[in-house]
């Protein structure tokens, strides 16, 4: 698995994903400045981490999501290959048109920090397929605008499609109420691209692979990726 994680200005959890990834596969990924104007040969995944690039001006992820290196990630997905945003990286992908719809303030327009269940919907993907449908798994949040919003339709279409990643739900797995911490229509936490190699998703998995951090929940997610077959032609 050749891995390269993005550096936008404002980011913060660059060095999380590197981590993470470098455990899960025991191969380290290589950084890409965003003014690049191409990722690095035989590049199979590229994630773009959370913090807030370019301090969240205009709207969070709206510049970064015009950089020179999205075009190169664009294309990189338009041959299959894999893409993962976590948090601002939702949000950029987001804004780049990688993925529907649009990340909006919490619910009750304050900062949320705290650990956070989510539901795994489905295991049959390249982000999933170490985890069991369903799942509850723990994880953690950190964000102000995290409140996915899109339109019906396009809702019904991640819904009906089965594009809906992970909900946030309680311990026991039920959603809705205090469960959601922002808001979220449908409680949705993450999204899929049509194509299912472009995963969007707020809660940051990257921060719960070690034990003495209070939990490897988060250790799944990249396992998957570790085990999931190049897609990217």
């Amino acid at each position: 698995m050749r891995a390269a994680v993005l550096l936008f200005p404002g980011l913060n959890r660059e060095g999380d994903a590197m981590r993470a990834l470098e455990q899960a596969s025991g191969v380290k990924p290589i950084l890409v400045w965003h003014a690049e104007h191409d990722l690095p040969a035989g590049t199979d995944l590229v994630v773009v981490p959370g913090g807030f690039s370019y301090g969240d001006y205009l709207r969070c992820g709206a510049i970064a999501g015009r950089a020179n290196i999205m075009n190169a990630v664009r294309a990189h997905a338009e041959r299959g290959g894999l893409v993962l945003g976590i948090c601002n990286g939702f949000q950029i992908l987001c804004e780049s048109g990688l993925l529907p719809g649009v990340l909006m303030r919490n619910k009750d327009l304050k900062f949320v920090c705290r650990m956070q269940h989510l539901r795994v919907e489905r295991n049959d993907t390249p982000f999933t397929n170490r985890y069991s449908r369903q799942q509850i798994i723990k994880v953690c949040v950190a964000h102000g605008e995290g409140n996915y919003v899109a339109d019906p339709e396009t809702i019904a279409r991640l819904e009906g499609e089965g594009r809906v990643a992970f909900r946030y739900s309680d311990f026991n797995g039920n959603i809705g109420g205090e469960a959601n911490c922002n808001g979220s229509i449908n409680d949705i936490a993450g999204i899929y691209s049509e194509r299912m190699n472009v995963l969007g998703m707020m809660p940051h998995p990257e921060n719960l692979i070690d034990p003495m951090m209070g939990g490897i929940d988060g250790r799944g997610l990249f396992e998957s990726l570790v085990h999931a077959p190049a897609r990217a032609a």
